[in-house]
């Protein structure tokens, strides 16, 4: 018998605020939460922290010579992911359009609000529960 235990995943998916109770930032999270259906403000963390390791990512590469063969073979590898997430165009091939990213460009992305933007729901929640529920995968 194998035990499950052991197939921990140990990697981190999100990052709490610094400061719990900062005004500003509790009014902005609540206005995102509400606009895109989010269930806890831990959905918006584990974006924002995907975000800030794409970003600081891009900010590393910046820093080396753009003849580097690093800098070149890991900025087109982090473009191309980009391209594929549907986060950057097609004629936005350069490190500098990834520091431009923004959260909403993540939360744009989501299942959810695709299907709501589409028309298949009646609200962001309704979208949420439709899928939630299978009808759409």
């Amino acid at each position: 018998m194998v035990h499950v235990s052991f197939y921990r995943n140990y990697g981190k998916t999100f990052k709490k605020p610094r400061r719990p109770y900062e005004k500003e930032r509790l009014d902005a999270e609540l206005k995102l939460v509400g606009e895109y259906g989010l269930r806890c403000k831990r959905e918006l963390w584990r974006v924002q922290y995907a975000l800030s390791r794409i970003r600081n990512a891009a900010r590393e590469l910046l820093t080396l010579d753009e003849k580097n063969p690093r800098r070149i073979f890991e900025g087109e590898a982090l473009l191309r992911r980009m391209n594929r997430y549907g986060l950057l165009g097609e004629g936005q091939n350069k490190l500098d359009y990834v520091l431009a990213l923004t959260v909403e460009n993540f939360l744009q992305r989501r299942l959810q609000t695709i299907v709501f933007k589409n028309g298949m729901a009646k609200s962001i929640h309704h979208a949420r529960v439709l899928i939630r529920q299978r009808h759409i995968r």
